[in-house]
C-alpha cells in the first residue's frame, strides 16, 4: 500500500486518481568538487523523452562537460533554475557522485537515485537519505554479468581513466614515446610498464601501444594474459599464484603474496621509463605494488601514474590528486581521473544510466523488480531501509541502525 507520499515499500510510484504521470527523472548538477561530469546528456535526454519521459535538467548540469542549457531544451528536456525547483515531484534522480546530506535533505519522499555511491565513503549521504525514505542503486556495485555489461558505468569510466593515464605519462617523460628514426641517430622507444590488466589497463596498453611505445604489463590473474598480448603487448609472468577472484576482479592479496609480488617487480619498475597502476580491489583499499625504494631505482626523468590515487594508491608516495617528485621520478596520484575527459567520460556514463533505468521502469510505472540479480546487486537501500548488514555495519557501525 503506498503511504502518504504516494510510494509503496518499493519506492514505486502511484497513479494519481487513476491517471499515471509520466515518469519524471532530474539530472542534478554535480556539486563535488572537481567532478565535471553529468550524468544525463542531450541525446540521452531526448531518447529517454522519447520513451515517454519528463527529463528535467538543473540549469547549469551540463556546462563542464561541453553541453549548455539549450542544447537539452531543444531535444525536448526541460530545465529548471534551481534542484528545489527540479526535484518537484521527481521519481528518479541521476548524478554522478551521491547527493551531498544537504542535497538529501530536499529531496522527495520515496524517490530513486542513481549513481556511483560508495557506501564506505559516503555514509552521511546515506544517513540522509534514509530519511528521506530513498531507493538507492550504485552502480559500482554492478554484477558483473554479459546481461549488465551496457550498463557497467565502472568500465565505461575505466576507459576514459586509462586512456588519459598514458596521455598524462607522454606529456610528462623527459623522452618520446615512439622510436625516431633521424639523421642524427636512432631514438629508441619508450619502456612502460602497466600493472593491472582489467578495463582501465587495458586502455592504457592499447593507447601506449598506439603512441608507439614498447609495453609490458602484469596482472595477478592469468587469464589477462591472453588479453594482454592480444593488444601486442608483453604479459610478465612472476613465480606466483594467480589471484582470480569473483565477478571477474582480482581478489584481495595476502601480506605475504603482496611483499613477494614487489620483489619481483622491482626489476620491471627499475627497465620502466612509465609505469602505470590500475589495480583496485572493490570496497578495499588499493594493493601497494611500487613501494618507494623501487621509485628510487627508477632512472630520473621517468613518471608513475596512479590510478589508484582515491582508494590509497598502489605506489607508495602516491598523493591523490598531486604530483610527488621522488628522487627526480614524478609520480601523479590522478584524483578522479575520468572527470578529466568529461565530454565522452559523460557520454558513456549517461548511457549506462539509460540502460539500466530500463530495467525498472515499466508501463510509465517505477516498478523495480527485486527478485533481478541486477536490481538486487546494485540497490544498497530499499525505501529509507538499507540492503545488507555489511553496509549497515558501514554506515551506522555495529549495532547501528
Amino acid at each position: 500500500m503506498p503511504d502518504a507520499s504516494g510510494y509503496t515499500r518499493n519506492g514505486q510510484r502511484q497513479a494519481n486518481r487513476g491517471v499515471i504521470d509520466p515518469v519524471k527523472l532530474v539530472a542534478a548538477r554535480e556539486t563535488c568538487p572537481g567532478e565535471r561530469r553529468v550524468s544525463i546528456v542531450p541525446d540521452v535526454a531526448a531518447a529517454l523523452v522519447k520513451k515517454g519521459w519528463t527529463v528535467v535538467v538543473q540549469s547549469g548540469a551540463g556546462l563542464e562537460a561541453g553541453f549548455d542549457d539549450s542544447a537539452y531544451e531543444a531535444l525536448g528536456a526541460e530545465v529548471a533554475g534551481d534542484l528545489g525547483a527540479a526535484l518537484n515531484g521527481t521519481d528518479v534522480l541521476a548524478k554522478v557522485q551521491p547527493p551531498a546530506p544537504d542535497e538529501a535533505s530536499i529531496l522527495p519522499l520515496g524517490i530513486s537515485i542513481v549513481s556511483f555511491l560508495q557506501p564506505g565513503s559516503h555514509a552521511e549521504a546515506l544517513k540522509a537519505l534514509g530519511e528521506r525514505k530513498a531507493t538507492v542503486y550504485s552502480l559500482d556495485l554492478l554484477p558483473r554479468i554479459s546481461r549488465a555489461q551496457s550498463m557497467d558505468a565502472l568500465s565505461s569510466q575505466a576507459t576514459v581513466s586509462g586512456y588519459r593515464a598514458v596521455l598524462i605519462a607522454a606529456i610528462s617523460l623527459s623522452k618520446f614515446f615512439p622510436m625516431f628514426m633521424t639523421a642524427a641517430g636512432t631514438v629508441p622507444p619508450a619502456k612502460v610498464l602497466v600493472l593491472g590488466a582489467g578495463v582501465a589497463g587495458l586502455q592504457a596498453i592499447a593507447t601506449a601501444k598506439r603512441l608507439g611505445a614498447q609495453v609490458r604489463a602484469y596482472d595477478v590473474r592469468a587469464a589477462a594474459k591472453e588479453e594482454v598480448q592480444s593488444l601486442g603487448a608483453t604479459f610478465v609472468e612472476l613465480d606466483l599464484e594467480t589471484q582470480e577472484g569473483a565477478g571477474g576482479y582480482a581478489k584481495e592479496q595476502s601480506d605475504d603474496f603482496l611483499a613477494r609480488q614487489r620483489e619481483l617487480l622491482g626489476r620491471e619498475v627499475a627497465a620502466a621509463d612509465v609505469v602505470i597502476t590500475t589495480a583496485a580491489v572493490p570496497g578495499r583499499r588499493a594493493p601497494v605494488l611500487v613501494t618507494k625504494e623501487m621509485v628510487e631505482g627508477m632512472r630520473r626523468g621517468s613518471v608513475v601514474v596512479d590510478l589508484a590515487a582515491d582508494s590509497g594508491g598502489n605506489c607508495e608516495p602516491t598523493q591523490a590528486g598531486r604530483d610527488v617528485d621522488v628522487s627526480g621520478v614524478s609520480v601523479k596520484g590522478l584524483s578522479n581521473p575520468s572527470s578529466g575527459m568529461p565530454t565522452h567520460a559523460s557520454f558513456l556514463y549517461s548511457r549506462n544510466i539509460a540502460n539500466f533505468l530500463d530495467l525498472f521502469v515499466h508501463d510509465g510505472e517505477v516498478a523495480p523488480d527485486f527478485e533481478d540479480e541486477i536490481i538486487r546487486g546494485t540497490c544498497i537501500m530499499r525505501s529509507g531501509e538499507i540492503a545488507s548488514e555489511p553496509i549497515r555495519e558501514l554506515v551506522y557501525g555495529k549495532g547501528g541502525s
